[in-house]
């Protein structure tokens, strides 16, 4: 999905400018990044709300166009109201097409009906994470990793090494331990194999 935002230079600055801004229906941002300086622009603050709700407006390459002159950016960080849908302020990280991306990805799991475990056996799933730490260029950043859950049995899980990245797209590792992504429990929340090792155990 393709986003552009459209954005004016912020000439004016400090919490007294930044609450005019906001009263005129604007958001203060900041781009930075890259080799130029750190530039404040403002944005229309609904066209902003609007696509802060949309899943892949956090995980693409945005187009901003401040004064007609186009530039690519990541969405970094968001500042908004603690009770009210108003946006505060918007940090913007500059694109550089030769180096890597840090970036949060959103996971999309896939025929979660159809598995055994649940489609069988009434299971459910438990989804463990919900997004993956990567790293690579511009060009492959994914807006989501899709996970299939088709083959899953109750008692299954898909670990971290098990997940398939698109081309270019690696994994930023934390540590050194494989955690589970997504598997499949029984209706009390235990799988079978955990309940079979609680009754030995008994």
């Amino acid at each position: 999905m393709q986003f552009e935002i459209n954005a004016q230079v912020r000439t004016l600055q400090g919490s007294g400018a930044s609450r005019r801004l906001r009263a005129a229906g604007k958001v203060p941002c900041i781009i930075y990044g890259g080799e130029a300086a750190p530039q404040a622009i403002e944005v229309d603050h609904n066209t902003l709300l609007l696509n802060l709700k949309k899943e892949a407006f956090h995980s693409s390459i945005l187009t901003v166009a401040i004064d007609g002159k186009k530039q690519q950016v990541l969405l970094r960080d968001t500042q908004v109201h603690a009770y009210k849908p108003l946006v505060l302020h918007v940090d913007f990280q500059r694109v550089d097409a030769t180096h890597e991306l840090h970036v949060k990805v959103p996971l999309h799991f896939i025929n979660q009906d159809i598995a055994p475990g649940v489609k069988l056996n009434g299971g459910l799933v438990n989804h463990v994470m919900t997004e993956l730490d990567v790293h690579c260029l511009a060009n492959d950043l994914p807006a989501f990793i899709e996970i299939d859950l088709a083959a899953l049995k109750v008692g299954d899980s898909i670990h971290l090494s098990q997940v398939k990245l698109p081309k270019g797209v690696k994994l930023v590792q934390h540590t050194s331990d494989d955690p589970v992504v997504v598997g499949i429990v029984s209706k009390g929340g235990v799988s079978e194999a955990a309940a079979e090792g609680e009754a030995a155990a008994e």
